[in-house]
């Protein structure tokens, strides 16, 4: 059985481990470490079994268009260590955090990921919904949005923006 939970401080060391080990480095690792510092209204959820399994991290992201500026989520990283992945954790860590998020009234979620995998979760291209990503090269396809809250985002377009730590990361 897997159990889906909020991040305790004592599971640092432990993500940093799921993060390397799935991601084949440290950059991830070292990102929720600095996000971990600095971004308090985070979402950090973690997935135990017989251990600490899996990891993912929401954290906001904005979207300014017409001097409106608005702020949902976005999704990353998420891990499962390598001989726990397809076998649903993953998922269950996504839907969890979603749910979460649904509570805290966040309009929307944005993720850069695989685009065969995210849909299941509702998510759809952004560009559908005129948002892009302050990334050059990023495939449209990859860069999806789900929209929590159709009213939040009405008349809402244009670039969403990442915690300038995502920069070391992703540009």
């Amino acid at each position: 059985m897997t159990t889906i939970r909020l991040e305790r401080p004592e599971d640092a060391s432990r993500i940093r481990y799921v993060n390397e080990l799935a991601f084949g480095q440290p950059a991830e690792a070292n990102l929720v470490e600095r996000l971990r510092q600095v971004c308090t209204d985070s979402v950090s959820l973690v997935a135990e079994t017989d251990a600490l399994v899996g990891h993912i991290l929401f954290t906001p992201v904005s979207v300014e268009s017409a001097g409106l500026r608005l702020v949902g989520m976005g999704l990353a990283p998420m891990a499962v260590i390598p001989d726990r992945q397809r076998q649903g954790i993953g998922s269950q860590l996504v839907v969890r955090g979603l749910e979460i998020l649904r509570t805290r009234s966040c309009p929307f979620v944005v993720v850069i990921g695989h685009p065969d995998y995210y849909p299941r979760f509702g998510f759809e291209p952004a560009s559908a919904h005129g948002l892009s990503s302050q990334w050059e090269g990023v495939p449209d396809a990859a860069f999806m949005v789900l929209v929590l809250d159709a009213r939040a985002m009405a008349g809402a377009s244009g670039v969403a923006r990442y915690r300038d730590e995502f920069n070391a990361v992703v540009a």
